[in-house]
């Protein structure tokens, strides 16, 4: 199957990673959580005094050295490149957007609609937002397991997880979003249909 070019990778992480921070952006403005290292770093930024960048950045970190040994160079540099990109449009996206009003329902399924597809055209690309995508996406390779199960598992548990952290409102729209990102990569990304993710 013939490859993406250099300029069609660039324009996707471009795409994917401003989606992806939109859809943050939304779980931010209603205290929403989601999975994986965005949803840590969602809930992290609410009790210390970091923004969500700067702990999605820290968390990612240790991501990153497990993704160059399973998944190698070129796919640890496109998520290191799609982390970065996606800390600073979310810390920045109010200098563009200014939101009076946002209903939690809407952000929840919107944003899990708008993260699940910026990850999916991310992974087409050969890139990740790291954590437990990148252990997502190696499980995926090594032994056929499907990303998306995977991934959304792994959510689903994180956002449970927080429970005792956050009103149960709060809680069960967040698994709500969780959801809609999660089925997004599940009903639209198959092994084999993409070189290299098979």
């Amino acid at each position: 199957m013939e490859q993406h070019n250099w300029l069609e990778d660039i324009l996707a992480l471009l795409i994917g990673t401003t989606m992806v921070a939109l859809g943050v952006f939304f779980f931010k403005e209603t205290q929403l959580l989601t999975g994986g290292t965005a949803g840590l770093a969602l809930l992290a930024s609410q009790f210390m005094n970091l923004s969500f960048g700067q702990m999605f950045l820290l968390i990612n970190l240790p991501f990153f050295v497990l993704g160059f040994a399973k998944m190698g160079a070129a796919f640890t540099f496109r998520t290191v490149a799609c982390v970065l990109l996606v800390s600073v449009f979310t810390d920045y996206m109010h200098l563009v957007i200014d939101i009076a009003q946002l209903n939690r329902i809407y952000a929840a399924l919107s944003g899990g609609f708008l993260i699940g597809t910026g990850m999916l055209i991310l992974i087409r690309h050969k890139g990740s937002l790291g954590g437990v995508n990148i252990l997502a996406l190696y499980l995926q390779k090594r032994f056929a397991i499907r990303a998306g199960h995977v991934q959304m598992g792994l959510d689903v548990v994180i956002v449970t997880a927080s429970y005792f952290l956050v009103p149960l409102s709060v809680l069960l729209w967040s698994i709500a979003g969780a959801f809609a990102l999660n089925i997004v990569i599940a009903l639209n990304h198959k092994s084999g249909r993409y070189q290299g993710l098979s």
